[in-house]
């Protein structure tokens, strides 16, 4: 490792408290699960593309980092700040190929924890393989589980000194990568080498990191050891549960404030998941590949099984969507109710418990959502929604926000939380989101029970 440039780790604000060296770091007996614990989805982002086919917020300019969409990456190192919502002494990452045309090459994979800006926190920064080794090949339409990698400054689930901080995961693509599996809108900062830049995860500097991305590339879960019965809340939706309108590295969208509220509960056992894709339809479009994607992702129902079904641990899913089916599809309510009743059917299936959130209104925006007519079909949905027997339980969204004597929005929850200004009227902005997460029925998510018997489950690596 390099310490050219590298701020020493000691001037962290935590750093007398999270390691008194790294070797103390790797010598310090945990406590709680080893690596024998049960695994737990602790961070998730739903993969779409290629890039650039998505709605970021608060994007800088990618030219610089990626000259052309076409050829991706090239011998680049992304360093990509995730925030996991439980810790555990452990961890697994999933990384996706599936919006890509050639076998993905990922080498130089690492995970520590996050210092200042892009910085590693001395000593924390871990090797990550792939079946023992250190490169992994992940053909077009696939994904590829690490192997599990030990986080020795995680003193066990729980631990209060990590409550809040981002891992640092670095994974160095040798490319051309050709078009890639992204996340648009993290609203977190992430930083990126220069195209030649090399293989520069193992180095705790920053100073090869000269360019920033407010997007994940690559990288769509993070799983960790964890407590047995620890449960999974996932959040399934569109640009109101992906973070339009909140604050840039703020954690401040409606499933960040539902898992303070959770964590408040019910501690380190239960972990919330964000799978929301700005732009999603529960229905459209038909068909998604990267030859023909829309900004908006693949469609609810064809990304069920890999967003949702394979997240480890999953018990509830909290699923809000249909208003850009409505807006930008000029689907019909019926069509968008049926494709909820398909994705409810395919979940309780699986013993999860769903969760029905109204959509919240658009009313006054200037897209094709803000319109008289979607706003009757959007309240069509609702009232099916609401209706007993179609979810499990229901958080009503809708409730919470609109101003019943405009039926739009209520006037605090529309300027933006993320770049500022006036704020578009479809998307709530932090204070509308923390109102909506405040609303969601905690006593019927169904987290007091134990976890259901083990089902049918998709195959993993690692």
């Amino acid at each position: 490792m390099t310490g050219v440039g590298r701020r020493p780790f000691l001037q962290a604000p935590l750093a007398l408290a999270l390691l008194a060296s790294p070797a103390a770091a790797q010598d310090r007996p945990r406590r709680g699960p080893s690596r024998d614990g049960a695994w737990a989805c602790a961070w998730a982002a739903s993969a779409h593309g290629p890039y650039p086919s998505g709605n970021p917020s608060a994007q800088p300019d990618q030219s610089f980092a990626f000259p052309s969409a076409a050829d991706g990456a090239r011998d680049q190192t992304l360093r990509l700040m995730v925030r996991p919502d439980i810790w555990g002494p452990a961890a697994r990452l999933r990384f996706s190929n599936a919006f890509g045309t050639r076998p993905l090459v990922i080498d130089g994979v690492f995970a520590g924890l996050q210092g200042m800006g892009g910085n590693v926190a001395r000593g924390t920064n871990r090797p990550v393989t792939f079946s023992g080794g250190r490169s992994v090949t992940i053909p077009p339409g696939q994904t590829a589980w690490s192997d599990a990698v030990d986080l020795p400054f995680v003193r066990g689930p729980g631990d209060p000194r990590l409550e809040g901080r981002r891992l640092a995961v670095s994974l160095h693509v040798p490319g051309p990568t050709g078009p890639m599996t992204w996340h648009a809108k993290s609203l977190t900062t992430s930083y990126v080498t220069p195209p030649g830049g090399g293989s520069k995860g193992e180095e705790d500097s920053d100073v090869a990191f000269p360019f920033t991305t407010a997007s994940w590339f690559f990288l769509d879960m993070v799983d960790m050891r964890a407590m047995p019965g620890t449960q999974v809340v996932v959040c399934f939706g569109d640009s109101i549960t992906d973070g339009t309108n909140t604050t840039m590295n703020g954690d401040d969208r409606w499933p960040d404030g539902l898992s303070r509220r959770l964590h408040a509960r019910f501690g380190h056992r239960v972990a919330v998941v964000n799978a929301g894709i700005g732009g999603n339809q529960v229905v459209g479009p038909p068909q998604y590949t990267p030859a023909n994607p829309i900004p908006g992702g693949p469609s609810a129902l064809s990304r069920l099984d890999r967003d949702v079904l394979q997240a480890s641990g999953v018990r509830t899913v909290i699923w809000m969507e249909g208003i850009n089916d409505l807006g930008t599809a000029n689907a019909t309510a019926e069509q968008v109710i049926e494709g909820l009743r398909e994705g409810v059917r395919r979940l309780r299936e699986r013993n999860i418990r769903v969760v029905g959130a109204t959509l919240t209104t658009a009313l006054g925006y200037t897209g094709g959502h803000g319109t008289p007519q979607v706003d009757e079909r959007r309240r069509a949905i609702n009232a099916w929604i609401r209706a007993p027997g179609n979810f499990d339980a229901v958080a009503d969204f809708d409730a919470v926000t609109i101003d019943a004597a405009t039926g739009g929005l209520k006037p605090q929850f529309i300027p933006n939380s993320t770049v500022g200004g006036a704020g578009d009227r479809l998307h709530p902005n932090r204070a509308g989101l923390l109102a909506m997460a405040e609303s969601v029925p905690i006593d019927a998510l169904g987290l007091g029970a134990p976890m259901p018997g083990p089902g049918p489950h998709p195959r993993r690596r690692g």
